[in-house]
């Protein structure tokens, strides 16, 4: 039986592991990235430094260790955006000896490319946002957005404030010209794109989760991502619960038949209430933070995409509605800020903690990780106490 060789050390690494370890598939793990909660699981039986140098560098490393290490065949799981693309890019080489859950640069290219997702979208007809792509300051100038408005970039060039925060929110052309400015100077003009602004928090947002063969899910599962932190731009979600919406199945269904997408994805929306429509945003060529849900929802699935990879067959399967995920460390402040706001009650937000809950991070077969977690926790909750009470800015 092959296993699995994870790039990450995150939850969502921690999240692989637990899943595939549970079912006796052996794990090793790289520590790529700056948390390291995965080799604290007992389900991870190796745990491997993430090599330094360039994308081919990495990616050569990565082919000769199964031959060091006897890993031929195992699955090869990617965790991140620049993970997911570096193993599409040199997909002929990793497939030669790894089994992959992450299709080539020409599928990929089209979620990991907002500027190619959006395309797709309008070929066919599913709703996005107005969108530019200004090639320099002087056409940034001619624009006539609908303010407030967003900078966000088309894609993850490397790590910097304005790729770290996803979006940056102006109030007027000014502060468009500026924010503009800043963000050219870290990425590049090419990379900046200007959108409008969709009213709505984490309660407007939702999420189509697949395993995919050839564009056809064959296991699937769609969620509200309700919470989220920090409040308005989240860096990821705090607090998932499955739904039924048949719009976001159906449109997400299209897309990823038009990018002939294999192996697992999400496919996130916004519902834009001045319209009624479910707007694409984004689409992430890997797992995603919440999937462990789908684990308690009815759909595992990394062992999905295990099997998939493997050539094994796989029953089509949906997840059922009505199951919660909580990611604690942050869903604490994001649900304070609201709580500090006026937009949530503290007796909804402890009535939506209510079984069955699946946990980030704790899980009672695999304690180790959530000690991790705890002083990281601790100090986030710290430094942001003063805001979030009301004495700080």
């Amino acid at each position: 039986m092959g296993g699995a060789l994870v790039i990450g050390g995150d939850s969502r690494a921690l999240g692989i592991a637990r899943s595939l370890g549970r079912r006796g598939i052996p794990v090793w793990a790289f520590d790529e990235g700056d948390y390291l909660l995965a080799r604290r699981s007992r389900y991870v039986a190796r745990s491997l430094p993430w090599p330094t140098g360039d994308e081919e560098s990495q990616a050569r490393h990565v082919a000769a260790l199964a031959r060091e290490h006897g890993l031929d065949g195992w699955t090869l799981f990617a965790t991140s955006d620049e993970t997911a693309a570096l193993v599409a890019r040199h997909h002929e080489l990793l497939a030669a000896s790894y089994r992959l859950t992450t299709p080539p640069w020409a599928q990929t290219r089209l979620a990991y490319d907002k500027r190619l997702t959006y395309s797709v979208a309008g070929d066919i007809g599913v709703p996005a946002p107005w969108t530019r792509y200004p090639a320099d300051r002087a056409e940034v100038e001619q624009l006539d957005p609908p303010f407030p408005c967003i900078l966000k970039p088309a894609s993850k060039q490397g790590l910097n404030r304005f790729t770290h925060d996803k979006a940056w929110k102006v109030a007027d052309r000014d502060e468009l010209l500026a924010r503009y400015d800043e963000a050219c100077g870290m990425v590049g003009a090419e990379h900046v794109m200007v959108q409008e602004l969709i009213p709505g928090g984490g309660e407007s947002q939702f999420s189509f989760g697949a395993a995919c063969l050839d564009g056809q899910p064959v296991a699937s599962i769609v969620a509200r991502r309700t919470r989220q932190y920090p409040v308005t731009f989240g860096h990821s979600s705090s607090f998932v619960e499955t739904v039924e919406n048949d719009a976001v199945e159906r449109e997400a269904r299209k897309l990823l038949a038009a990018m002939r997408y294999t192996g697992v994805v999400e496919v996130e929306f916004k519902l834009d209430s001045r319209s009624g429509e479910y707007k694409v945003l984004d689409v992430n060529p890997r797992l995603w933070t919440w999937f462990t849900l789908g684990g308690r929802a009815g759909v595992d699935f990394p062992y999905v995409g295990w099997r998939i990879s493997q050539g094994e067959p796989v029953e089509e399967v949906r997840a059922r509605s009505g199951v919660r995920w909580v990611r604690m460390g942050t869903d604490v402040l994001a649900a304070t800020a609201q709580i500090r706001s006026g937009d949530l009650a503290v007796g909804r937000y402890l009535r939506s903690l209510r079984p069955p809950v699946q946990f980030a991070v704790f899980a009672t077969d695999d304690p180790r990780p959530l000690a991790t977690a705890v002083p990281s926790l601790v100090s986030r909750m710290a430094r942001r106490a003063p805001t979030l009470l009301g004495r700080g800015a």
